[in-house]
C-alpha cells in the first residue's frame, strides 16, 4: 500500500483514484499518522458483503446458537398487590 500525505492526496486526487484502481488500497496520512484508506468500490462491496450475516445465516448456520438465560421458575420478585381503601 502506498502512503499519501493529506495535502498531496487533495492536490492529486485523480491520481490517487487511478493508483487505487490499478494497485489497490492507498493510505492517507495526516501529520504523519495513518488516517484513512482509499479503496475501490469493488473492494468496499466485497469487504461489506463477506462480513454481513442474514437472519437465515444465523438460524440455519453451523455456528453457536444464542442462549437466552432465563430465571428459574418461582424465583422472581413480585410486587405486593395495591390495596385501595
Amino acid at each position: 500500500m502506498n502512503k499519501w500525505q493529506l495535502q498531496d492526496a487533495k492536490a492529486r486526487f485523480s491520481e490517487l483514484i487511478d493508483e487505487t484502481l490499478e494497485h489497490g488500497p492507498q493510505v492517507v496520512t495526516r501529520r504523519g499518522i495513518d488516517t484513512a484508506v482509499v479503496v475501490s468500490v469493488e473492494e468496499w462491496r466485497r469487504l461489506n458483503d463477506e462480513n454481513r450475516l442474514t437472519w437465515k445465516d444465523v438460524l440455519l448456520g453451523d455456528g453457536p446458537r444464542f442462549k437466552i438465560p432465563l430465571p428459574k421458575r418461582g424465583t422472581g420478585k413480585w410486587r405486593k398487590p395495591l390495596v385501595l381503601d
